[in-house]
C-alpha cells in the first residue's frame, strides 16, 4: 500500500528542485535519505523532511509492518511549479525589470517492493 506526502509553495525554483528529484526517483528509501543528507544543494533539507514524512504516512497506513521488511522505495516523485511572486527591479534610465520569484509543489509517493510482508500482516490481523 502506497503513501503520499506533499509540500506546497516551497520558495525555490522548480528547475533546481527537479535536479534532486531526478536523483532519488526509484531509489530505496534508505539510499534516498543518505543521498539527500549528504547532498550539498540547499534544496535537499526540505526534500529529506518530506521523504521522512512520506515514510511516516506509510507507517500509519500499515501498522505493525516493519519498514525494513517492506523494502520501501520512492515510487513517484514530481515537482510542479507553484505560485510566482512578481517584483520589480530598478533598471537604467528610469526603467524597471521584472523579477519572477518562483516556488514549487513537490509530491512523493512511497510504496513497498515486498507486498508479501504487508499482505501477510493484514491476514494475521483478520
Amino acid at each position: 500500500m502506497e503513501a503520499v506526502a506533499r509540500l506546497r509553495n516551497l520558495p525555490t525554483s522548480p528547475r533546481k528542485m527537479r535536479l534532486l528529484a531526478d536523483l532519488i526517483r526509484g531509489m530505496e528509501v534508505e539510499n534516498a535519505l543518505n543521498t539527500l543528507k549528504f547532498s550539498s544543494k540547499h534544496n535537499s533539507v526540505p526534500l529529506e523532511k518530506l521523504l521522512v514524512s512520506a515514510i511516516a504516512n506509510w507507517r500509519v497506513k500499515n501498522e505493525g509492518v516493519d519498514v525494513v521488511e517492506a523494502n520501501l522505495y520512492v515510487k513517484t516523485i514530481f515537482v510542479d511549479g507553484g505560485r510566482m511572486l512578481k517584483r520589480m527591479r530598478p533598471a537604467p534610465q528610469g526603467r524597471a525589470y521584472r523579477v519572477r520569484k518562483r516556488s514549487n509543489h513537490i509530491t512523493i509517493i512511497v510504496d513497498s517492493r515486498n507486498p508479501v510482508a504487508v499482505t501477510e500482516n493484514e491476514n494475521n490481523e483478520n
